[in-house]
């Protein structure tokens, strides 16, 4: 077993929200620190709400993170390119251009021969939108050249990357537009259930994320074929997998498309079994993180240690006195990844400070005595649990409180806005990661 740290930070999260040059010095920085994961949201393009989990296409990037620097196109390069990506570009490029021609508007609400795909209806928008179609494929091509290369710098310095697979899509995509048989639509092409979780931590009325189910029955007799497709193309961007609400491959919420909370959804069983072992055969290393938390049953956990996938731990979710909490400190476990806090989580700091006096000293009894002031009692813990993979949000690394944090769950405004700037970044930060990776057996 190797024992490694990272750090949790989305690309829009560097100091200049793209993939500048700041990106190079960020991972010139984690390897000072002997960091060696560097774990992100879906890389998607995002709504107008900026979540990466609600995006337009589950294989484009989002143009948001193109520097503004911008080199000279190869046109051979670039044929190969369209050439090779043209089982999606071509889909992706129609929708972007739809999408604004119907100021944004839901491709269910557009008229309805671009609604169900008319071949003479998009012949036209061919011809018309000839240049902005081009001009959407080689903002693609300009961002996965981008990519290539901070992969490789990555790469160079040792450290791996970790995205995130979402189990959901959203229904504004071009991934429902484009396959609308994959999903449990109606006749007029509208969700007849949706996605999302029960009451849980995070909300009492649960989560309705409004994410159309799949149609599982079709998916499994194709052999899994969009999936497939949608897996090997997250892994020409990165080498780890996490997949996002990994409990929906054995069950999943659905709620009728006319509820307005989650509370009435049911449990349904999914064919994740066969999914999982379809992708086995794709890539036999298995690349892959279980997003296990919130409703974990016996169920789950089988299928996750069936295929010996690591499951997450959250610290600050560890604190609740109960003795079979997975979360505690003393109940992690070699094959998982541990963390401080998650994306949806409030900063470790800003956590500590909005629990009573009493809970806060309950708190730092189970935490390391010798590691300074919060978050860092919490960071030990986790450097020094038995977990394989140790991930800190940047939030953390750099003892920020609640302003900074990303997203708060059940709302909508003021998320996924936040960026580290590097006078936040004490110049000997790097030198005390480095220490305790060292003592905690992590480097």
């Amino acid at each position: 077993m190797t024992r490694t740290a990272g750090v949790l930070l989305h690309p829009t999260s560097l100091p200049g929200g793209t993939l500048d040059h700041e990106v190079i010095r960020f991972l010139d920085w984690m390897s000072d620190a002997g960091l060696r994961l560097w774990q992100m949201l879906p890389l998607g393009v995002p709504h107008d709400d900026r979540s990466p989990y609600q995006s337009l296409s589950c294989h484009a990037l989002n143009p948001a993170l193109l520097p503004a620097e911008q080199e000279a196109i190869d046109d051979a390069e670039y044929r190969r390119f369209v050439d090779e990506q043209q089982w999606w570009l071509d889909d992706y490029a129609f929708f972007v251009v739809l999408r604004g021609l119907f100021n944004k508007k839901s491709w269910s609400e557009w008229p309805e021969p671009l609604r169900f795909r008319d071949t003479h209806a998009l012949a036209a928008i061919r011809e018309r939108h000839h240049n902005e179609l081009e001009a959407l494929k080689k903002e693609q091509y300009r961002l996965f050249l981008r990519w290539v290369q901070v992969r490789e710098a990555a790469h160079q310095r040792g450290i791996t990357l970790f995205g995130d697979v979402p189990i959901a899509v959203a229904y504004d995509s071009v991934d429902v537009w484009a396959n609308p048989e994959l999903f449990k639509l109606d006749e007029n092409l509208q969700p007849t259930v949706v996605a999302g979780v029960p009451p849980d931590y995070f909300s009492e009325t649960g989560q309705r994320w409004g994410n159309p189910h799949y149609n599982w029955q079709l998916m499994e007799r194709s052999g899994f074929h969009w999936w497939r497709q949608r897996i090997a193309m997250a892994l020409t961007k990165v080498d780890l997998l996490r997949i996002d609400h990994f409990r929906g491959l054995e069950a999943l919420w659905e709620i009728p498309a006319a509820a307005e909370t989650a509370i009435d959804g049911t449990w349904v069983k999914t064919p994740g079994r066969a999914l999982l072992e379809t992708l086995r055969q794709d890539f036999p290393h298995m690349p892959f993180v279980a997003e296990d938390l919130g409703v974990i049953t016996e169920d789950v956990v089988a299928l996750r240690d069936d295929f010996d996938l690591p499951g997450l731990s959250v610290l600050q979710f560890g604190f609740d006195g109960m003795a079979d909490n997975p979360h505690r400190i003393d109940n992690q476990v070699e094959n998982s990844v541990v963390y401080t806090g998650t994306h949806d989580n409030n900063t470790t700091r800003g956590w500590f400070e909005s629990l009573d006096e009493k809970l806060q000293q309950q708190v730092i009894a189970e935490l390391p005595t010798d590691a300074g002031d919060m978050p860092w009692p919490v960071i030990v813990a986790a450097l020094q649990s038995p977990a394989e993979r140790a991930m800190v949000p940047m939030q953390d690394w750099l003892g920020l409180n609640e302003q900074h944090r990303l997203n708060t769950p059940g709302t909508v405004e003021g998320n996924w806005n936040w960026h580290f700037g590097w006078d936040q970044v004490a110049p000997t930060l790097a030198a005390t990661i480095r220490d305790w990776l060292n003592r905690c057996d992590r480097l």
